[in-house]
């Protein structure tokens, strides 16, 4: 039995030991230049129509995404969203990343992070506060709280305002979950996501982005980040939409790259190596006609 001296040391160490931060934790700040190695098309003109392999996505998805039109943009009150939280990273997304530290305690109670794209400022709360009401209003950043998980930051975020899993129209409704994991190692940042989402996904989905460190980035000022603007006329009863069944872009990307037109429709399947059997036995989609050029 420690007598009352060790026994007043180690509760002394115990308490210690809670006021400082765990020796895992890492310092995330910094200017981060995004890299463009995976899911190219995400960063720039967006992926496209039709694409749904390897996400697994449920029939109510498809039936979103396939009366997605890309003219949505074109509409004024549509110009200057910007990307929810669990799409932000896929770009154009250099981030910047800053912690806020309690003056007494010396503790980082949240960190901060602001996307290029359109300069959407998010926060992550590391204080223990308690998430909102159920019924509290849904944001595009939603609501983030943070703890370390060795050295990595795991992040849950929900209330979040319906979004995108994929700019071609594979929506993500506002009772998903968002769980990240931030992670550096030296100069390199790394986020791995994971979207849960029970009205639009039957699995997770999970992706993966990466960033390196870039001193010289600069973000424009808040006032250019977007100013909305007529850039096509439209009437007013306008609405960027395909009817069920009459979106004939669906086809182009499988017959473009001879996908079976059932494996671009996704579906949990797609996501692993034995689906490859499967689609041995598909019908190949027709070639493309060498005359005929659509666009969206």
């Amino acid at each position: 039995m420690p007598g009352p001296r060790t026994a007043a040391s180690l509760l002394i160490l115990a308490l210690l030991s809670m006021a400082h931060p765990a020796l895992a934790q890492v310092d995330l700040t910094g200017e981060w230049g995004q890299k463009f190695y995976e899911d190219g098309p995400e960063r720039g003109p967006g992926p496209e129509i039709g694409d749904y392999t390897g996400i697994p996505v449920t029939d109510a998805a498809r039936v979103r995404a396939d009366a997605w039109d890309a003219q949505r943009w074109e509409m004024v009150e549509h110009e200057c969203e910007p990307h929810p939280a669990d799409y932000a990273p896929r770009g154009p997304a250099a981030l910047r990343m800053w912690s806020e530290i309690d003056s007494y305690t010396q503790q980082v109670v949240a960190w901060h992070l602001l996307w290029r794209y359109k300069l959407s400022e998010r926060t992550i709360y590391m204080d223990g506060r308690a998430r909102p009401s159920k019924n509290a209003p849904r944001t595009w950043q939603g609501f983030s709280t943070g703890e370390w998980d060795g050295d990595m930051l795991k992040v849950t975020t929900d209330h979040l305002k319906e979004g995108w899993l994929r700019r071609n129209g594979l929506p993500r409704s506002e009772r998903a979950t968002l769980i990240e994991y931030l992670i550096r190692h030296g100069e390199f940042f790394t986020q791995v996501t994971d979207v849960e989402d029970p009205l639009y996904l039957t699995e997770p989905f999970i992706r993966t982005s990466n960033w390196v460190v870039d001193l010289g980035h600069h973000f424009p000022p808040k006032a250019v980040a977007c100013i909305p603007s007529v850039e096509i006329a439209h009437p007013k009863e306008y609405v960027a939409y395909h009817l069920p069944g009459e979106n004939k872009w669906l086809a182009e990307f499988a017959t473009r790259y001879g996908i079976p037109l059932e494996a671009a429709r996704g579906g949990a399947d797609t996501m692993y190596p034995e689906y490859q059997e499967k689609m041995a036995a598909m019908p190949a989609p027709p070639k493309p006609s060498k005359d005929k050029v659509t666009t969206q």
